[in-house]
Formats: structure tokens, C-alpha cells, sequence
């Protein structure tokens, strides 16, 4: 769901251009002219009410009203006041909003108004969490835009409400545990517990006391009864994490668990009832273990009702600027650090192969938050595995990454010579950035957010590049 901001102004064509600038920004932008109108409007606001913009200067006694008006209305948002600093000889206006209320001069400072959306987006992060939202651990590793993403996505939909038990396949590292998170979250069983079990970190003459529990002297060291995994996800779902290494003679009985929905404790007799939905997954390949003898036919085929492969970040790389933002708005919220990639950096970490995947890349990013708090990393301050053929030298970072952004844009086929009778750099350049400018747009269907990712670029600054071209979404 998109972020909404409104703005409170007497006229739509007096909004001083806040409105194309939000909209280029990837907001949902309503425009008020009147108290009562913004009232209402705050009764139902349409998505998630982010922010509201004052487009206009307002009276002392206005002011104070507005502030009453949200406070009561719409705790949760932090207003943004645009103020034009009177002309010479003029008297100042009196500005006497709340303290907390971020201020954006005019002319539109777009660097101010970009710290007061973030001011705004923190403030309004608490109630998002409220019952009914989602919370914020789900999709982490499932941010992006790329096709292989919204195929998961998608697929979590479609199984979610269903029954069905679910394989999940993928590399260490790409967001299996998250992916099993979203089906319980999006299932009837939501309300219900979420029990993971990580099958080759328990040892196998435990695994059946975990899973389904034991009496009371079952076994040395049984000194009271202890229910097991299935019967704390009674009525949820029960993720059996790399179940590629669970013990042959424990597949069995998981097997007869799928089959009869009944399980008996270790060291007793009575029959319990499992209204428990299986999620497994695994990094190994299933089939081939089949083949070998290591894992039971019978059970794989039970557990594969859904399969869902999860790709490897290598595989969607267009998604590793949003899965960066993502990252560093995560550490903000949770450890009051974060840190900022250039986008020459970005561009050598996406020649990177990512063997460790989407963990990888979170480890990469505390790491250099703790060396780099709240700073500008550039490729020169990137571990050098990272870097690996990329020759950094003071002054020409960024001429060495264009270059090498230019050659995978262009191929090495398709490098430019200059004709006979020389050209105009100036021009040439420009109809090239327009070119590849629309082809952005058209690849991520007219959305400008998307379309700055594509091309490394802030989607301030690539507003500001379709305005100087005459170019539309």
C-alpha cells in the first residue's frame, strides 16, 4: 500500500509544485483547501496517511487549530510546514506551530523536504505494527521489484489461505524462514503459533522427544513430561527447517504424522490429534537424495504438495538498491545506526556473486554502518572481496565505475567511435540519457521510483532529469 500525503492549500495550482514532486517520488498525493474538508479527510484517510504538507502561510490562531485538529484527529502524523520568508521591508510571519513540526523553506529546499518525510515516515512507524498490520520482520528478504520476486510473492498469496504443505528450496541465505513466515501470516492460521524447528542443528536421538515430546521417564533425564514442537504449533504451523537432514527413521514417523494427523510422546502410548500445517524447507536437492537413497520417496511427494523456489540475490540483482534502503531503514528502527551506499558502490557490489545471499548482504551492512555510522560509503571504503577487479584511485572512482556501467549497458560490441567529421559530446550525451531514461520508464511501467533504481540514480534526481527533457511517466 503507498504512502499518502495530503496537502493543505486554497489551491491546487498554488501547491508551489509539491504535488508533481511528491508524485515523482512515488507518493499518493490529495490536495485540501479547506479545515472542514481536511477534517473529514482525516476520518478516512485512503492508505497509509504519512504526512500532511501546509502549502500555505496561516494565520496565529489557524495555526493553533491545526495543530489541535491533528493531534486529535491524526496523532500519528507530523505535519510539514512550507514558509517563505518574508521580502525585505515586510514584517516576519509568526511561526508558532508545534516544536516537532519540520519547517521547508521556499523556494522548495528538496534536501529539507526529504529530511522531514523521513522525520515523518519514523514518527508514523509505531502504528503500522498495530494488530492487523503487517509487522515489520515479514517480507525483509523479499523486498524488490524484480520478476523473480513478484513470482514468489504471488505464489505466497495463492497458497497462504489453502491447507497445503509447502516446500520451500533455495540457497543459505534467501529468505526461507521469511518466505514460511508470510504463509502462516497470510493463512487462516495467523492467530495461531508460528514454531520453527531447525532439523540439523538437533541431534537425532532428540529430534523425535522435540518434535513430539516425551513422559515422564521415558528416558534417562526424563524427569518430567514435556510436550514437543507439534503440539506448541496446535492450530498454526510447524516450519521444519532443512529437513534434508532429518534422520531416515524420523522421516518415517513424520510421514505417518502427515498421513493420520496423530502422533504419540516419546515413552507413551496415547494417541494426540496434530492440527498442525508442515512448511519445510531445505538447501539441498531433494530429488537427487531420492535417488540416492537418503531421503523417502513417499515423504517428499507429501511435502512438495507447493513448492516454492527461492532464487538467489545473484539472480535479481535489480533488487539489491531497494533491499539496501531496506536494510538501513531496518537498523535505524532497530539499532538507532544506519549508513549510505553511493552509487558508484552500488554499482560494484551488483557485479558481486553473493554466495551468501541476502544474509550476506545484512552482514555486509552492519558492518559498514559500525565502521561508517550515518556516513557516505564510497567503493574505496568497501571490503576489498567485494571490489575484487575494480581499481580505485583517488579522484576517478566514479569515471571507473561509469565505465563500467556504460560497457554493460552498451555491450562491448557497441562502443562508440567518434565519425569523420567529429560530433557534439554535449548532444550525443544527452540523446543517450533520454534514451536510456524512457527505457527505464517503460521497463518498470511508468513508475519513477523503480525507474531511478534501474538507472543508479535518486528519484529526485531523475524527476528533475525528465523535467529538464520534457519527459512523462
Amino acid at each position: 500500500m503507498s504512502e499518502s500525503v495530503v496537502i493543505y492549500t486554497e489551491n491546487e495550482t498554488d501547491d508551489h509544485g509539491l504535488k508533481t514532486i511528491l508524485e515523482f517520488l512515488g507518493h499518493e498525493v490529495f490536495v485540501v483547501a479547506s479545515k472542514e474538508e481536511l477534517e473529514t479527510f482525516f476520518g478516512s484517510p485512503p492508505g497509509d496517511l504519512l504526512t500532511l504538507v501546509i502549502a500555505r502561510p496561516l494565520e496565529e490562531g489557524e495555526q493553533k487549530a491545526l495543530a489541535d485538529m491533528v493531534e486529535k484527529n491524526a496523532p500519528h502524523v507530523l505535519p510539514v510546514v512550507l514558509f517563505e520568508p518574508p521580502a525585505e521591508g515586510e514584517p516576519p510571519i509568526l511561526l508558532n506551530y508545534p516544536r516537532d513540526w519540520p519547517l521547508v523553506q521556499l523556494p522548495l529546499n528538496q534536501e529539507q523536504l526529504l529530511q522531514a518525510l523521513e522525520q515523518a515516515r519514523k514518527k508514523h512507524r509505531p502504528p503500522a505494527e498495530k494488530e492487523g498490520r503487517r509487522p515489520p520482520h515479514l517480507f525483509r528478504s523479499l523486498i524488490g521489484s524484480s520478476a523473480a520476486i513478484q513470482r514468489i510473492r504471488n505464489e505466497i498469496y495463492q497458497v497462504a489461505p489453502t491447507e497445503a504443505n509447502v516446500l520451500i528450496m533455495g540457497e543459505s541465505g534467501t529468505g526461507k524462514e521469511v518466505t514460511a513466515r508470510n504463509i502462516h501470516y497470510y493463512s487462516k492460521r495467523r492467530g495461531k503459533p508460528f514454531v520453527p524447528v531447525n532439523c540439523g542443528a538437533i541431534p537425532k536421538d532428540l529430534l523425535e522427544s522435540e518434535l513430539f515430546g516425551h513422559e515422564k521417564g521415558a528416558f534417562t533425564g526424563a524427569l518430567t513430561a514435556r510436550e514437543g514442537r507439534f503440539a506448541m504449533a496446535e492450530g498454526g504451523t510447524l516450519f521444519l527447517d532443512e529437513i534434508g537432514e532429518m534422520p531416515m527413521e524420523m522421516q518415517v514417523k513424520l510421514l505417518r504424522v502427515l498421513e493420520d494427523r496423530t502422533y504419540e510422546r516419546v515413552g507413551g502410548n496415547r494417541q494426540l490429534k496434530a492440527d498442525v500445517r508442515i512448511v519445510a524447507a531445505t538447501n539441498r536437492n531433494l530429488e537427487e537424495m531420492v535417488r540416492e537413497g537418503k531421503f523417502r520417496e513417499d515423504l517428499f511427494y507429501r511435502l512438495e504438495v507447493f513448492p516454492i523456489i527461492l532464487p538467489p540475490l545473484r539472480e535479481r540483482v535489480e533488487d539489491l538498491p531497494l533491499l539496501i534502503v531496506q536494510l538501513n531503514e531496518r537498523m535505524e528502527n532497530e539499532k538507532n545506526c544506519g549508513v549510505h551506499l553511493s552509487p558508484e558502490a552500488i554499482a560494484v557490489l551488483s557485479r558481486y556473486d553473493w554466495p551468501g545471499n541476502v544474509r550476506e548482504l545484512a552482514n555486509l551492512m552492519e558492518r559498514l554502518a559500525i565502521q561508517f555510522p550515518h556516513g557516505l560509503v564510497q567503493v574505496k571504503d568497501l571490503p576489498a572481496k567485494y571490489r575484487s577487479g575494480v581499481v580505485v584511485e583517488e579522484g576517478v572512482e566514479a569515471e571507473l565505475v561509469q565505465e563500467s556501467s556504460f560497457a554493460a549497458v552498451m555491450g562491448t560490441d557497441c562502443v562508440p567511435h567518434i565519425p569523420p567529421g567529429g560530433l557534439d559530446l554535449k548532444s550525443y550525451i544527452s540523446e543517450l540519457e533520454q534514451s536510456l531514461i524512457k527505457e527505464a520508464l517503460e521497463e518498470s511501467g511508468g513508475v519513477v521510483a523503480h525507474a531511478a533504481k534501474l538507472l543508479g540514480l535518486r528519484r529526485t534526481t531523475l524527476a528533475e532529469k525528465m523535467r529538464k527533457y520534457g519527459l512523462n511517466r
